[in-house]
């Protein structure tokens, strides 16, 4: 059991110095080299997918245990990596490390074959060695939270008032909007556009009578950590949409569009989208002759939406996706201009604060099922989820426990090595997403985690969460018209310096195989077609 957190950049290169191999520095260095996250691996991939599985015309070799190392076999530089039909173990372990060994220019693999269906390892290189997991992780974090809440646990986003609700309507006091980490206030589960969440939620509060706030709006986001941004995720990634900050109120995960429009009175209007009194819009775009667009849109501060340049008379709308940098005002001033929009006017301000004691109930607004929650995090990979649901799993059902980074690996600490079996050096994470360059973790550790999985009340969830092969999200692309499509399901892990690929696969004969494949480099194209040729492998393999 972990007794506490390993709270720096400078603690966690400690801790793996005394747990790494002399030898393999590739994961210290990576602290150190830029990392270009991680767009990849939420767009599709769009490079060729791996050739037809060719069939094994030769006899497996005549040994009984696997090599130590990847066999070497030479391949073309740009030679395609072709997926095997194996007979037996040693056939198995002979091709797999051939391939590691067959196609990647430098870097460190990592990798581990497991039957869940007969209890013995097929193969494994470096198991035990830890190494940056990339998305992988959140598989982790999708462990963790259906462990501690359960597939049917739900996100509350609940309005309070402080005050009497009078006869009229009117609130003799503040109304509180209090988060509880939903990711799924946005249009991916509440239709209608970006307005939608918090609209849907003013109609709430329109409908328990409400019609107008003597006091002010009191934004309630202490149910999470203040702090916005993980440990670990570079300075240079502000202002991407993977690296939006997370907050108990979140909303359009963190994401506001502006939209600029010619209007036929001669005017050009800014909008945002969703209407915020949050974020302060300024803006000096002309109008001009003609369809030339030429606008600049940039958050300046934590508030002010700056706009300049000009738009074409004939031209169309010009829209622009921005990072919100604090959520907790963005989200409560959206609420605010929903509760305008139905009529119901609010006489104070939008402050943040805690709900006081005695605080009533006016409405709340449920999350989709945790089950759902979890299927968009992992096929999507989308980090925001991840962020806002690692929180959540730290705070536990009953909402009493802390909703921060550090006490959610604790949790995933003692979880990994109480109900997994994982060594203490086998898990290290600053954040649920992956997103962090100090995470590590063991292929071994990732196995164990599928075993576990695999047996557990809710192992069905965790399967139908995942990436299938030729089908779906990011794994759509890959493997195609091979023994792995429609077959093996598994969580991928994309950066730069990352190409990873855990889950279950069915082998030929039946049996079904848990595996983790991490490889930490830059030859990443090289190592994803080395991935995409061992999946199939993996499928037509027998015994």
């Amino acid at each position: 059991m972990i007794t506490g957190s390993l709270r720096s950049r400078e603690t966690i290169r400690t801790h793996l110095t005394r747990t790494q191999r002399p030898a393999l520095t590739l994961a210290a260095a990576l602290l150190l080299m830029p990392v270009a996250l991680h767009a990849a691996e939420s767009a599709y991939a769009r490079h060729a997918t791996v050739a037809l599985v060719q069939a094994r015309t030769t006899q497996p070799p005549r040994r009984t245990a696997p090599p130590r190392k990847p066999t070497a076999r030479p391949v073309s530089a740009n030679a395609v990596m072709r997926p095997t039909s194996p007979v037996g173990a040693p056939a198995l372990a002979a091709d797999l490390g051939a391939m590691l060994n067959g196609k990647t220019r430098n870097g460190e693999w990592g990798a581990i074959v497991v039957s869940l269906s007969r209890g013995d390892t097929l193969y494994s290189y470096e198991p035990d060695q830890p190494m940056v997991p990339a998305s992988t992780m959140k598989a982790f974090t999708a462990a963790l939270a259906l462990e501690r809440l359960g597939p049917d646990h739900t996100f509350s986003t609940d309005v309070l008032r402080d005050g009497s609700l009078g006869p009229d309507g009117v609130v003799h006091g503040n109304l509180i909007l209090r988060g509880d980490g939903d990711p799924a206030l946005s249009p991916r589960f509440v239709r209608g556009g970006p307005d939608a969440p918090m609209d849907m939620l003013a109609r709430f509060v329109a409908g328990a009578g409400v019609k107008r706030v003597d006091g002010d709006i009191i934004a309630d986001a202490s149910g999470m950590e203040g702090r916005l941004i993980p440990e670990g995720w570079l300075t240079r990634w502000s202002g991407a949409a993977y690296a939006a900050p997370f907050s108990a109120l979140s909303l359009n995960e963190n994401i506001v569009i502006v939209g600029v429009y010619p209007e036929k009175s001669g005017d050009v209007s800014v909008r945002l989208e969703p209407a915020s009194s949050g974020l302060q819009v300024v803006s000096s775009v002309r109008r001009v002759a003609g369809r030339r667009t030429q606008v600049r849109v940039r958050m300046v501060g934590e508030s002010q939406v700056v706009v300049t340049g000009t738009i074409g008379a004939s031209a169309s709308p010009h829209r622009v996706q921005l990072v919100v940098a604090d959520p907790v005002r963005f989200t409560a001033g959206a609420f605010r201009e929903a509760l305008r929009a139905q009529g119901i006017e609010v006489g104070g301000e939008v402050k943040v604060g805690r709900t006081p004691e005695g605080a009533v109930t006016v409405t709340s607004m449920p999350s989709p099922p945790l089950s759902r929650l979890v299927s968009v995090m992992n096929r999507e990979s989308i980090n925001h989820y991840a962020e806002q649901i690692f929180r959540g799993a730290a705070r536990g059902p009953l909402r009493n426990e802390p909703g921060s980074a550090d006490h959610a690996y604790a949790q995933l600490r003692a979880f990994a090595e109480s109900k997994l079996g994982v060594a203490p050096n086998g898990l290290v994470a600053t954040d649920g997403s992956g997103l962090s360059v100090l995470n590590r973790v063991t292929p071994r550790s990732l196995v164990q985690l599928m075993d576990y999985a695999h047996n557990a009340s809710w192992g069905s969830v965790f399967h139908a969460s995942m990436p299938v092969a030729g089908e779906s999200e990011t794994l759509r692309t890959r493997m195609r018209n091979t023994a792995a499509q429609g077959n093996l399901h598994a969580k991928t892990g994309t950066t730069n310096e990352v190409i990873s690929l855990s889950g279950y696969v069915t082998a030929e004969n039946g049996e079904l195989l848990a595996f983790a494949l991490l490889y930490n480099g830059v030859d990443r194209w090289n190592a994803r077609e080395t991935i995409d040729a061992i999946g199939p492998t993996l499928a037509a393999f027998s015994r």
